[in-house]
């Protein structure tokens, strides 16, 4: 912290409060010091302040001290009065004027940056204009009639030579007819120091002799001390130079090298003694003796007790009377006046405890007498004091906020005063660096008056702007609150360099409604200035006000296209806000050896088609190379890191436009910025030298940006308050080259052009494989090396339906086209759900149509056809495209599950004699298909009780479909083993002939196992094709059924039991069926055109259920005829045991002999199996499971009391049996009588093993025979 002395306020204060001389001269004066052009007051200010006049002073006490700085204010006896409010505020008005126009030029340059304006002082940050403004601002307050330091101190009369009778007009000068008012009204001390000057102009040489005789009669009419002579102008020619001329900051209006233009260096130097002369011999020691004498006689009767007791008794009669707040109620010689003289002329001499003292002592007395207004400006002055004598600081401030608010409550009147102790304050606190309290001060003194508020709010911004910490917020507020009253006042400069200032706070913060305020009013004003460049430039930054509410950014808008057109020319704007381009949508799609059908095939990842193209693009002979690899070695190195693209064929780039406003914007001519450049002689090398890595010299040529080399395309568009929209641009090179996408550039309202650069932004572009992406930098992703036009595959797949039912079977078609005419061969083709289509292997269209060339011929071939497993299509080799010509080849699609399925297409082509860089390329088509839900089945297969080779089928049908119904048209079985048949009429099972959606169906087949029998192995035999297939349709309807052996329902139903394969998949004890249906007729022709003819439901895998891993029959006649007078009956039986498990099966047969009951039957210990098939009594009986004796009933009556019979082979057999075979035991019973005989007195133990010789089973059981009637006669 600075000395109080050597602060701005103490410099103010020795200027401001320092003793005033009233000039008087005659009119020949100012006429001989206008030759300089300046007046008599004017030459003589710049040597009024004295920094070092080195006067002892002695004021109250025998204390001597001396006066190092000291200043004398002049004045014309004229100017010593009261200002003119008016005048005063239009001079005030002329100085914010002039600063205004002063800094008119720098309003062009950058705004001030906040780092800057925080590490800069006051003195750099403030205008220096503040200063000067504020010393106007106290100067208003000149000569008011309740203060004593305005008064004069002297009055220095001043005569020419050239005037007639010099001592008369002497006497004549300080007449009181010329005397200010202020001295004759009894304000002011008329009795004061009198100086007399004679000037001399020594240009006139006609008054030389007559001065030195002026002189002396001067000395001896008003005495030898009084009396002076100022020579002048001795510059003959009135040409003199001065190099630091002492009047260039005073005086501003004339230009500096005629100022003092006539006075010499000794002219100078006689005025600067003069006036040192005059301070140090005659003022000083008048005001000393001045005050000497006030004290003298204040402290008689004024000090001690018993006048202050005196003084107080004597004003107790004043209680009552009003406040006095207009005019003066004392007099220059009355004891209140004196002791301000007193305090004034103490403060002026330096004296501050004298001065105190004095303050204090009429403080209470203005108190009591209620004059309000000099209250106020003894307590002002009583804060200085403290200040400048370093003493008290809260005193101080207690006094000018006392101060300061007593002049508030004087109202109009007082708001003046108040301002000036306001100014005072806030210094007074700046030098103590209370920048946050001087800031409130500032507020305090604001005022109505806008102009006067303008610079008091800007004063209180740059104090927060010095506080520590910065209060960067508030000084960016009060900016834009002083800004807005400069405007009001048309101080526009002023406005502008507020808010430039205010534009380092907010540009950088989120508080965008006032940072958009900001930035559109000081375009406004920009214009109005007429920089109108500089106006658009602003304006450009409140285009982005997507928070502001509709009608905001319509005048935003308006205004700023307004301000556009009048500068009549276009605007390029590099970053342009409207519409805001989202960079992370930026895509760039182009074409090299990767061909794309569409663009969903090219937003596809790349590593979905690498992993369908692993296959059928050719390695190189080194290895597993791919073609990143075979390009890195046929390219030059600096092209290396390039993207390859073909002329002729167009690089697309996706990027999202964003509208941030609620109202709809116009956007037009959007285009890519790209420069293609010609590298001929590096092509030309790879061209020919294609297995050479050493390259020669580069030349490359001018880089071309023009329409010849390539073709953009330009896109309109609009967009809607705050919409979205994906805009795809395209480049098409016609040249080779090296080419760069540089930017993208737009117009608005044909007035504003939008550029936007790519340097520095992500991008994404098709890279080939992941390592490479990463290498590759933004500018490398936008840049292309161009080779020679090459062939192009088209294709498209006809007829190709976007929603479909899940098993729709549909017949589609191939095309692929090459506009080009260099041939292109070898087509392979390979496909990412083979499960969902399938090409044919032959060209020729369909004969007769689809359906019905899926359906059975009069002679049906009953062995399968054997479908093509491998994952690649080769086409044959005699294909060959070019040219007009194209090839269709047909497909067959199944919709296998329901849901959203994606279907990748990539076809795979070489070239010839083409293009030395690239030998083949692929063609990528993608496709979307949406699969409904449609008949869900479900099978369970179950052996039959009473047949070995015999097993029922229960097939469940749910319909899926939300609205539309379904007709089965058959059930086939796969394979050549089993037949089926149906257990019920068709009408029975099908009643309404389809299934409405959400129905379920249950319905049940019988099939059979039609290979032959054998020992130990089972040899398969062909059936009939009709014992496969089952139709459900009516029955006296001729549709033919469909062929399921051959293509296409046999490779999807391959593909199907791929998909769904597992551990026992090979196994012979699983059946597969196809379940053919199709979509209800519909009552609207016209709707069937796009109904799916035929659906085909694959069920894979389905295991038959048995609950142990054999199966038997006991085998032998039924019905016997036996003469039992001669011997009993014997009979010979066979049992045959099936194992059906995949293990090894041990078996022990256990015969038991003599039943209680032999036609009771007994119940099995296994699991029921839920169904059985009854024969007929005289019909064979083959029991395949465990079904409970209950299930048959209780024989008949005539039965319950048979003869027993015994087993009369051997009581226990065991046989091993290998898996999934079958063996046969021989059997034989001995029967003593007629009767019906139940032949169930057996068990089978059973173990089940993993291996054949395993030492332990893995399961194992024992099953009671199963009820088994034999029926024995006598014969005749």
């Amino acid at each position: 912290m600075v000395e109080p002395v050597n602060s701005s306020l103490g410099k103010m204060l020795l200027e401001e409060v320092s003793p005033v001389v009233m000039v008087l001269c005659t009119p020949l004066v100012e006429e001989t010091f206008l030759k300089n052009g300046l007046s008599f007051v004017e030459t003589l200010k710049p040597f009024c302040n004295f920094s070092n006049i080195d006067v002892p002073v002695r004021t109250s006490g025998d204390q001597l001290y001396r006066l190092k700085k000291f200043t004398l204010r002049l004045f014309n006896a004229a100017d010593i009065r009261q200002p003119n409010v008016e005048v005063a505020k239009q001079r005030l008005e002329h100085v914010i004027t002039q600063a205004g126009e002063k800094v008119f030029h720098d309003l062009e340059s950058d705004p001030p940056q906040i780092t800057d304006i925080l590490s800069n002082s006051e003195s750099e940050i403030a205008p220096t204009w503040f200063q000067y403004y504020n010393k106007e601002l106290i100067r208003t307050l000149s000569f008011s009639d309740h203060e004593a330091f305005d008064h004069p101190v002297a009055c220095l009369l001043v005569v020419s030579s050239k005037d007639e009778d010099p001592l008369n007009k002497f006497v004549d000068l300080f007449n009181t007819n010329r005397l200010p008012s202020l001295l004759n009204d009894g304000v002011m001390d008329p009795k004061i120091l009198k100086h007399f000057l004679l000037v001399h102009d020594n240009q006139d040489a006609t008054t030389e002799r007559l001065t030195s005789k002026v002189l002396s009669e001067m000395r001896s009419t008003f005495g030898n001390n009084e009396c002076n002579l100022l020579c002048t102008n001795s510059s003959k020619e009135g040409n003199v130079e001065h190099q630091a001329n002492p009047w260039a900051s005073f005086k501003s209006s004339v230009p500096a090298e005629k100022l003092g233009c006539a006075l010499t260096g000794d002219d100078i130097g006689e005025i600067k003694e003069l006036m040192q002369e005059f301070a140090s011999r005659h003022i000083i020691p008048y005001m000393e003796q001045k005050v000497r004498d006030l004290n003298q006689q204040i402290s008689a009767t004024r000090k001690g007790l018993r006048n202050q007791i005196k003084n107080l008794w004597w004003r107790k009669g004043k209680d009552d009377i009003p406040d006095s707040t207009k005019g003066s109620i004392y007099t220059f010689s009355s004891t209140e006046s004196q002791i301000r003289i007193l305090g004034d002329y103490a403060f002026m001499l330096h004296d501050y405890e004298l001065a105190l003292s004095s303050y204090r002592l009429i403080s209470t007395d203005y108190k009591l007498d209620k004059a309000w207004k000099h209250y106020a400006g003894v307590q002002e002055m009583m804060g200085l004091a403290y200040f400048i004598s370093d003493q008290s600081i809260k005193e101080a401030e207690y006094c000018m906020e006392n101060a300061s608010s007593t002049y508030m409550k004087l109202g109009k009147s007082g708001f003046q005063n108040a301002t000036r102790c306001g100014l005072w304050w806030a210094e007074m606190l700046k030098a103590r660096d209370q920048y946050k309290e001087a800031a409130s001060v500032y507020f305090r003194i604001c005022g109505e008056e806008p102009l006067h508020a303008a610079v008091m709010l800007e004063q209180a911004s740059y104090c927060f702007v010095l506080t520590k910490p910065a209060m960067l917020h508030k000084y960016g507020f009060h900016l834009v609150l002083s800004g807005d009253h400069y405007k009001i006042c048309d101080q526009v400069n002023h406005a502008i360099r507020t808010y430039r200032s205010a534009i380092s706070v907010y540009e950088s913060t989120t508080w965008s409604h006032i940072k958009d305020h900001v930035y559109f009013h000081i375009g406004q004003w920009y214009a109005i200035v007429g920089m109108n460049d500089v106006a658009v430039r602003n304006m450009l930054r409140v285009l982005d006000c997507g928070n502001q509410s509709k009608s905001t950014q319509e005048i935003f808008l308006r205004d700023f296209f307004d301000i556009v057109k009048k500068t009549g020319m276009k605007h390029e704007v590099v970053g342009l806000r409207l519409p805001i381009i989202s960079m992370s949508s930026l895509q760039v799609i182009y074409e090299d050896h990767r061909t794309y059908a569409s663009q969903a095939s090219a937003l596809v990842e790349e590593s979905i088609w690498q992993s369908l193209e692993d296959d059928i693009i050719p390695s190189l002979n080194s290895g597993k190379s791919n073609w990143l690899e075979l390009q890195s070695k046929l390219l030059p190195k600096k092209y290396k890191e390039s993207n390859v693209c073909v002329v002729g064929e167009s690089v697309k780039l996706d990027m999202e436009f964003r509208n941030p406003l609620l109202i709809s914007t116009s956007v037009t001519s959007v285009s890519l910025i790209c420069e293609l450049t010609e590298n001929s002689d590096d092509l030309k090398l790879v061209e020919k030298e294609t297995s050479s890595l050493s390259l020669g010299t580069e030349h490359n040529q001018v880089t071309t940006s023009g329409f010849s080399s390539f073709t953009l395309s330009e896109v309109d568009f609009t967009l809607g308050g705050g919409e979205k929209k994906l805009v795809r641009l395209t480049v098409t090179p016609s040249e080779e080259g090296i080419l760069k996408i540089v930017g993208v550039r737009w117009e608005l309202s044909g007035s504003i052009v939008g550029v936007h650069y790519f340097q520095s932004v992500p991008t994404k572009a098709k890279t080939n494989k992941a390592k490479r992406k990463n290498k590759l930098t933004p500018t490398d992703a936008l840049k292309f090396l161009v080779i020679k036009s090459l062939p192009r595959l088209e294709g498209s797949v006809d007829h190709l339906p976007d929603k479909l039912y899940a098993g729709d079977l549909r017949y589609l078609v191939l095309e692929l086209k090459n506009n080009s005419e260099s041939p292109i061969k070898n087509l392979k083709m390979k496909i990412s759900h083979p499960r969902f289509v399938n090409p044919e292997s032959h060209e020729e269209e369909l004969t007769p149509g689809f359906p019905d060339c899926l359906k059975k011929g009069p002679e049906q071939n009953t062995v399968q056809r054997e479908t093509s497993r491998t994952s690649v299509f080769a086409f044959p080799k005699d294909v060959s495209l070019q040219g007009d010509r194209s090839l269709r080849w047909p497909l067959w699609l199944r919709a296998a599950i329901p849901g959203t399925i994606s279907l990748y297409f990539t076809i795979y082509y070489e070239m010839e004699n083409v293009s030395s860089i690239m030998k083949y390329r692929t063609l990528r088509m993608h496709y979307s298909l949406q699969v409904l839900p449609s008949l869900e089945t479900s099978f369970e297969i179950t052996p039959s009780p009473s047949r070995l080779q015999e097993f029922l089928v229960r097939m469940d049908i749910v319909n899926r479909a939300n609205s539309d119904s379904f007709e089965i048209h058959q059930l086939s079985t796969v394979g050549c083993r089993w037949g089926i048949s149906l257990l019920q009429p068709v009408d029975t099972i099908l009643p309404s002939k389809s299934i409405l959606p959400g129905q379920g169906l249950s319905c049940f087949f019988m099939i059979k196992d039609c290979r032959k029998p054998g020992t130990e192995e089972e040899k398969t035999t062909s059936i009939l094709p009709s014992q496969t297939d089952i139709k459900l349709i009516t029955q006296d309807d001729d549709e033919k059924l469909f062929d399921i052996v051959n293509s296409p329902l046999a490779s999807f139903h391959e593909s199907e039991r791929s998909c769904h394969g597992t551990s026992d998949q090979l196994s012979p004890n699983t059946v597969d069926f196809i379940l053919i249906s199709r979509l209800a007729k519909s009552s609207n022709p016209s709707a069937e055109q796009d109904l799916p003819k035929i659906l085909s439901h694959h069920s894979c895998h389905n295991r038959i259920r048995s609950s142990i891993p054999l199966s038997w029959s006991l085998d032998g006649p039924k019905t016997m005829y036996h003469d039992f007078s001669t011997s009993f009956c014997e009979i010979k039986l066979k049992m045959v045991i099936r194992n059906t498990s995949d293990g090894f099966l041990s078996v022990s047969i256990n015969t038991i002999d003599g039943l209680p009951d032999a036609a009771a039957p007994t119940p099995s210990s296994g699991n029921l199996s839920g169904w059985r098939y009854v024969p007929a009594i005289t019909e064979e009986m083959k029991l395949t499971s465990d079904v409970m004796g209950s299930r048959l009933g209780k024989p008949p009556p005539s039965m319950e009391s048979s003869p027993p019979f015994i087993w009369s082979g051997s009581s226990s057999t065991k046989v091993q049996i290998q898996p999934l075979s079958r063996t046969e035991i021989p059997l034989q019973i001995s029967v003593f009588s007629p009767g019906v005989y139940n032949l169930c007195s057996y068990t089978l133990t059973w173990e089940l093993s993993e291996h054949e010789n395993a030492l332990s089973s893995t399961s194992s059981g024992i099953c009671q025979g199963y009820p088994c009637y034999l029926t024995v006669l006598q014969s005749e």
